[in-house]
């Protein structure tokens, strides 16, 4: 009874054993591991085992990038003006050994790093740029610090000013200037407005005036042309009138030519337009030599009626 209960406790205790000493090292974690307290492997992923009683685990260490915001520091300026600024630094630990043995309290070592750094830098420039040059700032410190925490197995990647603090009254200057750019450019923009309107209203009056002087000359043009033109018609239509009538006169000659009047015709004729001409309001008329006396010229009728009326006789 006592060898098996022996046995079993000899059993439990190694299983114990074996088991306190088996590691599995997680992702993005890495151990740092001692032997007889001096600095023996740095375990990563996987499984690992450690010697009892001579191996331990001296420093759990995560390789994951780490970000700190550091409280506002107390800084001044070349033109001696004192501001608060606060940091956000961005690392990650790239040597597990330098990181356990390099430096005691490294969050501490890199929060002051970054004070005296930034300190330094801005010591250098004053407060007008310094407010304005927050990458230049930005790139500085972080090559500064990347290259001091090298030796700690640290790599800065990069550096972010948070804020940038000026005392009450700068602040209150600082409002009150941009209030005056602001109502200065204000004042800028609308007077270029104003003028730019009354360049453009001159021009528009300009440009009217030159429409109209031209809408004018081409209406003064259309009615020369439309006078002209009428003229012209007038012109065509009087001497076409003259041409119709002369056309017809000669019609009338040739038909009567054709038509080889006798004498009593041509007396007849003769008479019509002696009593057109008496009808008128003419004064005087002119009685032709071939009409002699009364008789004659009712002797010259008869015939002339009778010739008519008796055309085969």
């Amino acid at each position: 009874m006592l060898p098996t209960l022996m046995f079993l406790i000899i059993v439990i205790l190694i299983i114990t054993i074996v088991g306190s000493n088996v590691r599995i090292v997680p992702q993005a974690v890495v151990y740092v591991v001692e032997r007889l307290g001096a600095y023996q492997a740095t375990w990563e992923t996987g499984l690992h085992v450690k010697i009892p009683f001579i191996d331990r685990v001296a420093k759990k260490v995560s390789i994951k990038e780490q970000v700190v915001d550091f409280k506002p520091q107390p800084v001044i300026t070349k033109d001696n003006v004192t501001m608060q600024i606060d940091t956000v630094v961005f690392f990650q630990i790239t040597d597990a050994k330098l990181y356990a043995y390099g430096v005691e309290r490294p969050l501490s070592a890199i929060e002051n790093l970054t004070a005296t750094t930034l300190r330094n830098i801005i010591g250098e420039m004053e407060l007008d740029h310094t407010l304005t040059s927050r990458d230049v700032i930005n790139t500085k410190i972080t090559s500064i610090l990347d290259t001091a925490t090298d030796k700690w197995g640290i790599k800065v990647n990069r550096v972010e000013l948070k804020n940038i603090l000026p005392p009450a009254e700068i602040q209150d200057a600082m409002e009150k200037q941009m209030k005056a750019e602001r109502e200065k450019r204000e004042s800028i923009l609308r007077s270029e407005g104003e003028k730019a309107s009354k360049i453009l209203v001159a021009e528009g009056d300009k440009e009217s005036q030159i429409l109209r002087a031209q809408a004018e000359k081409e209406a003064a043009i259309l009615r020369a042309d439309a006078v002209r033109e009428q003229k012209i018609r007038e012109a065509q239509g009087e001497a076409e009138a003259v041409m119709m009538i002369q056309k017809a006169v000669a019609d009338s000659l040739r038909l009567l030519n054709d038509a080889a009047p006798s004498d009593h015709v041509l007396a007849l004729k003769s008479l019509e337009a002696f009593a057109k001409a008496a009808d008128g309001k003419a004064t005087k008329i002119i009685i032709p030599s071939q009409i002699q006396g009364l008789a004659g010229l009712a002797t010259s009728l008869k015939e002339v009626m009778t010739d008519v009326q008796n055309p085969q006789s």
